[in-house]
């Protein structure tokens, strides 16, 4: 593999580790082990901190290193508004103007694995990124699906608090079935309604687990 491909392999697992809480956020992170871990010297490592502490996904330590950045509260909301603001204009759309194929399509998240918060985050994402795919913007799109990154990493750490984790996974799966029914009917205001009530029951949950946990800033 030639060093482009591996600092690129090195990045993307790394990064991956971080937003799907491989790495919790607050966690120390040393050149050393990483490179232990993914089999390679700490040249690449080092660049793939670097790439990701522009992404404000790592932080220097004075005098100690780097570590994963804790979620900021005030990030948290942000990325939770932006989603509701894109989403309920996404559903607006498909209700007016996607194919009957495009709306079959959902039938495919109607079921899910909802053994782990991690499987689930996979699902979740996918699922939102797909209503915002069918919109037809490729710029909406690749901004839901940063956000929806950020809001897996969010939801994982959050959840993790709960003791009916399983509980919220499987009411979040049955308000999706009831969008799904809502949009493949065209139903608009049934759609909007419940892809609010969704967000708004999502961005409650999500921020009351944040405000109880250590790796929060």
């Amino acid at each position: 593999m030639s060093e482009r491909l591996i600092r690129h392999h090195v990045f993307d697992a790394l990064r991956l580790d971080i937003m799907s809480c491989g790495l919790l956020p607050g966690a120390e992170v040393r050149e050393s082990v990483l490179a232990q871990k993914y089999g390679v010297s700490k040249s690449p490592i080092r660049d793939a901190l670097q790439k990701l502490e522009w992404e404000g996904l790592i932080e220097i330590v004075p005098r100690q290193g780097h570590r994963v950045a804790p979620i900021s509260i005030a990030d948290a909301r942000d990325i939770l508004e932006l989603r509701a603001i894109l989403e309920v204009a996404a559903v607006r759309k498909i209700c007016a103007d996607a194919s009957a194929d495009d709306l079959a399509q959902l039938d495919l998240f109607r079921t899910c694995d909802s053994e782990s918060l991690r499987s689930y985050a996979i699902y979740n994402r996918d699922f939102h990124v797909c209503i915002s795919r069918m919109v037809g913007n490729q710029r909406q799109t690749a901004t839901v699906l940063g956000l929806m990154e950020n809001y897996d990493r969010l939801c994982i750490v959050s959840l993790s608090s709960r003791q009916d984790d399983k509980a919220a996974m499987a009411a979040s799966l049955a308000e999706h079935n009831l969008i799904i029914d809502a949009l493949q009917a065209r139903d608009t205001r049934t759609a909007v309604r419940l892809s609010e009530k969704h967000i708004r029951m999502s961005q409650t949950q999500v921020m009351r687990g944040l405000k109880s946990q250590q790796v929060v800033g």
